[in-house]
């Protein structure tokens, strides 16, 4: 089989499990059998006559082959839609960006950056998804997002060993803070001293393993009594308003707080910094991608300086 030859179908396959970083997930993601993904990856690598995916215990990575694969992928499936939407009468999409962005910075940063942009730059399109930092830095490496705003914790590693390293840029850098409900004995002062932490119920996300644990105060030094888990940050937000527990929050969720809930720093041991991150692929930017990143540079520095005059 030549590779001339290969299907959309396989490149779609192809591009997904290089997003999710698994058959399985890619598979989900698609709403096809994990086998039938399987024959799609063996076609596309026989008709490549490499290997395009590094099979390891955590996932997949792409193969040096692969990344050449999906860079071209990228492309052809990118004006395969733009066709079909220039068929069906829609307008083009001229100036998109692709963007994703983690949980908690849709709360506040994207709907102020876009409703900037929508003033700015009206005839901008900003179209992209909500995900975790992985799985935003694989979409990030699979050429199909332009930009990322990710979350980094110390020790502020770099969000993969994948080279050439993505070009990174610092958007704010605060300490984690604890949303506690408003009638908790916790929320009577201005800051939660560390040391009352212990023996406190905590709401959770609904991962696995680490990521089960975020929502509950890092370092604390005892087993701690998860009362509930949710993937969605309003939802645990709201869990605490109901005052069903305590869970961590970074700064810039105070301004998305619901009635009932005190967003407060916590003093007593080490402060926990937590930096949120814009990312891209390390090759000059376009125009309209350096549009939307100078409009989150500018929310991120206007929610600093709210949060400084509300301190």
């Amino acid at each position: 089989m030549d590779f001339t030859d290969v299907s959309l179908t396989s490149l779609r396959v192809f591009r997904a499990v290089a997003e999710q970083g698994t058959f399985t997930a890619a598979a989900e993601a698609l709403g096809y059998t994990q086998s039938a993904v399987s024959r799609q990856i063996a076609s596309i690598e026989r008709a490549a006559g490499a290997e395009l995916l590094e099979r390891r215990r955590d996932g997949v990575r792409l193969t040096p082959a692969g990344h050449v694969v999906m860079r071209r992928a990228a492309v052809v499936l990118d004006e395969i839609d733009a066709t079909a939407r220039e068929l069906s009468g829609l307008p083009e999409q001229a100036g998109t960006v692709r963007l994703g962005w983690f949980p908690s910075a849709g709360a506040v940063l994207l709907p102020r950056a876009l409703a900037a942009l929508r003033r700015t730059d009206p005839g901008l399109t900003v179209v992209g998804r909500e995900g975790s930092t992985p799985a935003l830095v694989r979409a990030l490496r699979a050429g199909s997002l332009d930009l990322a705003v990710l979350a980094s914790a110390p020790p502020f590693r770099p969000p993969d060993a994948e080279s050439p390293p993505l070009a990174l840029r610092t958007l704010t850098e605060r300490a984690l803070c604890l949303a506690v409900p408003a009638g908790h004995p916790l929320a009577r002062g201005e800051f939660v001293d560390v040391a009352d932490l212990r023996g406190q119920r905590w709401i959770t996300g609904s991962g696995s393993g680490e990521d089960r644990l975020l929502g509950v105060w890092p370092g604390l030094d005892e087993r701690p009594e998860i009362a509930h888990t949710a993937r969605d940050w309003l939802a645990k937000l709201q869990l605490v308003a109901a005052g069903c527990g305590l869970t961590t929050v970074p700064a810039s969720l105070a301004a998305a707080a619901p009635p009932g809930v005190r967003v407060l720093p916590v003093r007593g041991g080490p402060q926990e910094q937590r930096r949120l991150l814009l990312a891209r692929l390390p090759h000059p930017p376009t125009e309209p991608v350096t549009r939307v990143a100078a409009a989150l540079r500018a929310v991120a520095v206007a929610l600093e300086a709210d949060a400084d005059a509300n301190r």
